[in-house]
């Protein structure tokens, strides 16, 4: 199983972005999956999952702001972020939990900044 996280970048403040995470060797539409963060100086975070059933959850911080969704005729999971703030700068990182275990992408940088 891989996973490969795209779409970061240099955005502004009050501005979008879409993260993009592409999995192999396995399929994602029955399985949990996650996106954390980690930002400069800080432990990784959890802040959004689906459940295959399409139970979405978010971490406050980010609740209203993010949205998790899967297309799974293209085994990519995404993150729809906006309004984003100075302080959602951090490497993002996808994961995706099967047979036991997480597997992760290898994290995108996004930074927020005027």
């Amino acid at each position: 199983v891989q996973l490969q996280a795209s779409g970061g970048g240099l955005a502004q403040p009050g501005g979008s972005q879409r993260l993009s995470c592409l999995a192999s060797g396995t399929n994602i539409d029955d399985k949990p999956v996650m996106w954390y963060r980690q930002a400069p100086g800080k432990q990784r975070e959890w802040i959004a999952k689906r459940q295959s059933n399409g139970f979405t959850d978010y971490t406050d911080a980010v609740k209203g702001r993010f949205a998790i969704s899967r297309a799974n005729a293209r085994n990519t999971v995404y993150l729809q972020m906006n309004s984003l703030k100075v302080e959602d700068t951090a490497v993002y990182f996808c994961s995706l939990y099967y047979r036991g275990r997480d597997y992760w992408g290898q994290g995108t940088q996004v930074t927020v900044s005027s």
